[in-house]
């Protein structure tokens, strides 16, 4: 077993063409160093329905050259397979490490097969490639990101065209791909992969296109200087974005973290770059004190998710984050009366593990509402479609131009919202407040469990499976399995609980990260009262997952 997994070691490092990966698997060669190369070369990243993502290094549990080579090679041949009359490719990158080099590569392999192939001049936003898809009518768009994932990681997002409709690919296509990534694998060497330079550059040209549709969501912003806006990156590609479109629309120039404005792949000042994170809008809320801003807005480094903060005088330092649920509610109430406002019906849509609240918002405005299982990939496949967001700070808000989750425009809308409020002298605390009375209070949390070893989230899911509690905070509890499926829904790895009180349990794997999740709701006659109900709940979870 040692000889054949150095063997397999020594023919991956003879071909892959970075070198410092090669070196790190020949130092560990040298060393006889076994557990380092049975975690580099043991098993492999799997494609599935959210594309590749994993630890950059050397093998193929890694993500590097060779690896990605592969992952475009077996793309190259599903899309040839699917779009025989002619395919196409558009490929984006974000400020990750390597991002830039496994785009080239990509677009290179696809080119080679005589697919019309677009590679963006620079770093582009998540949302900006999904509408470049869209606009271009691809038949697939790629975007190297880990999104909001830990530094030393990156990933590889893949969309479809076609009866897909420019979002990311579900299953089977996931399945079909990876059989089709297998067999390049075990047939080809990187140098073997057939690569050309025939392909084109594209740039500020679908930019501007972008920032022109965006720009139509929300229309002139009257009074744009009456908020005073504090904006971050979080070491993204963001910006440049957000700073022509916010000029577009009226609003004035943010003040920005410049220490997290521009794409610097090591995230010097996170540890983990996602505004969710404890300490990751540390700086943002800093700058807002000494500004005496009225709002954050935050993108995560991809931009295709979006955080706000907001001042509190309960808070510890006078800010907080809303909750992914918050801003949900905040958006889809905005877009839904817009959309009635100008005769456009059609349907409201969240994940399971999102709050229901919005379904009080679609009874509201007399429109359709849809759940969907976790994940944009199912979100943005909801028919007429005018409005969608998962917990996770997901939100999209122009399904027909950018059919993914899109913080830049998320964030055009927000500000929007608290300029018109401002007018008024109110804020979006105080509109949050109205939308407790309008729709009722609702309280959501999270509980989330990082693991190293991912058999830990495995046995606990198996253990709540198949002894699952009666009774949650003394409340009796009814449990469904969400690997069953419904009519509704397809299977999905989750477990469900709903309380005789009418609170409400899920807890799921993480697909892009190695937790476990814990999605907690309440409701009650007030704020407060939600708020109690949920924290009895969290504590009561906290132990059950102990």
């Amino acid at each position: 077993m040692t000889e054949q997994l150095i063997a397999a070691a020594q023919a991956w490092a003879d071909q892959d063409p970075d070198a410092e990966t090669r070196a790190e698997l020949i130092e560990l060669i040298q060393a006889g160093n076994i557990d380092a190369l049975q975690a580099r070369m043991g098993s492999r990243l799997e494609f599935g329905t959210a594309g590749l993502r994993g630890e950059l290094g050397a093998g193929p549990n890694r993500m590097n050259r060779v690896l990605v080579a592969q992952a475009a090679a077996g793309i190259r041949d599903y899309v040839l397979e699917q779009f025989p009359q002619g395919a196409s490719v558009v490929i984006g990158f974000d400020g990750r490490i390597n991002s830039d080099i496994f785009a080239r590569d990509s677009a290179e392999i696809f080119a080679a097969a005589g697919i019309e192939t677009s590679l963006f001049d620079s770093v582009v936003p998540t949302p900006v490639l999904a509408f470049a898809g869209k606009h271009l009518g691809t038949s697939a768009a790629i975007m190297v990101t880990a999104s909001h994932n830990p530094p030393r990681d990156n990933g590889y997002k893949v969309y479809l065209g076609g009866a897909n409709g420019g979002s990311q690919i579900t299953s089977p296509a996931d399945k079909e791909i990876s059989a089709k990534i297998h067999a390049v694998a075990a047939g080809q060497t990187f140098d073997e992969i057939p690569k050309s330079s025939n392909y084109r550059i594209i740039g500020d040209e679908i930019r501007d296109l972008y920032i022109d549709r965006t720009s139509t969501l929300t229309g002139p912003i009257a009074n744009g200087d009456d908020v005073k806006i504090v904006y971050t990156a979080m070491h993204g590609v963001g910006w440049h974005v957000i700073e022509k479109l916010f000029a577009k629309a009226g609003l004035s120039r943010p003040a920005t973290v410049e220490a997290q404005l521009l794409p610097d792949g090591l995230f010097p000042t996170v540890a983990f770059p996602n505004p969710e994170e404890p300490g990751a809008m540390d700086l943002s809320f800093a700058l807002a004190r000494s500004v005496d801003a009225d709002l954050i807005l935050a993108n995560d480094p991809d931009a295709d998710r979006l955080a706000i903060g907001i001042p509190d005088a309960n808070a510890v330092e006078g800010w907080r984050r809303l909750t992914g649920d918050e801003l949900g509610l905040l958006l889809g109430h905005e877009v839904a009366k817009r959309a009635v406002e100008s005769g456009i019906s059609g349907n409201l849509a969240c994940s399971i593990v999102s709050s229901s609240a919005l379904a009080k918002v679609a009874e509201k405005f007399n429109l359709g509402y849809r759940e969907t299982l976790t994940g944009f990939k199912w979100i943005s496949k909801v028919p007429n479609l005018i409005f969608g967001f998962e917990e996770a700070l997901g939100y999209c808000i122009d399904p027909t131009s950018t059919p993914d989750k899109d913080g830049i425009s998320a964030a055009l809308m927000v500000a929007a919202i608290a300029a018109d409020l401002a007018k008024e002298g109110r804020t979006i605390s105080d509109r949050l407040d109205e939308m407790g009375e309008l729709y009722g209070h609702f309280a959501t949390g999270q509980i989330s469990i990082r693991v190293e070893d991912l058999s830990v989230i495995a046995n606990l899911m198996s253990k709540l499976r198949n002894d699952p509690p009666k009774n949650i905070d003394g409340v009796s509890a009814t449990f469904t399995d969400l690997k069953i499926g419904s009519p509704d829904l397809g299977p999905t790895d989750g477990l469900r609980f709903d309380l005789a009180d009418g609170r409400r349990v899920i807890v799921r794997p993480s697909g892009t990260e190695p937790k476990l999740k814990c999605y907690l709701q309440a409701t009650g006659s007030t704020k407060d009262a939600a708020q109690t109900a949920l924290a009895s709940l969290n504590t009561a979870m906290k132990a059950l997952l102990n």
